[in-house]
């Protein structure tokens, strides 16, 4: 897993709406996870994905110095008051601990796994 808790800069000043900061770090990657340290959902999904030979790329909100404002633009995504674990594959968004158990249930995360480049088997 590749763990990142500073802040993030694009042509050396930061991101201004924090939606846009989400978009952003979400396509760097091909599985990216919004998380807090301490949460347990969140280590149950890091945990799924480092099983299957993903190497997530993991911000932990808790840790990172504008996590608040991304956790708060997480929620509003998601329509939640839940903001974390969020799960991105291919810069799509997957959801949370729910819908990416699901998608694996019923074989649809291997597919976009593979698709994004996180997964060769």
């Amino acid at each position: 897993m590749h763990y990142h808790g500073g802040y993030y800069m694009l042509s050396g000043r930061s991101m201004g709406d924090p939606l846009e900061r989400v978009a952003k770090l979400a396509s760097e990657s091909a599985v990216v996870i919004f998380s807090i340290s301490s949460c347990c959902m969140c280590h149950a999904v890091k945990r799924l994905f480092c099983g299957m030979g993903v190497s997530p790329t993991v911000y932990e909100l808790d840790q990172h110095p504008v996590g608040k404002e991304i956790e708060r633009a997480l929620m509003r995504l998601m329509g939640s008051s839940q903001a974390v674990p969020v799960v991105f594959v291919g810069g799509k968004l997957i959801g949370s601990m729910d819908r990416v158990m699901g998608s694996h249930i019923n074989g649809t995360l291997v597919p976009l796994l593979k698709e994004a480049g996180a997964l060769w088997l």
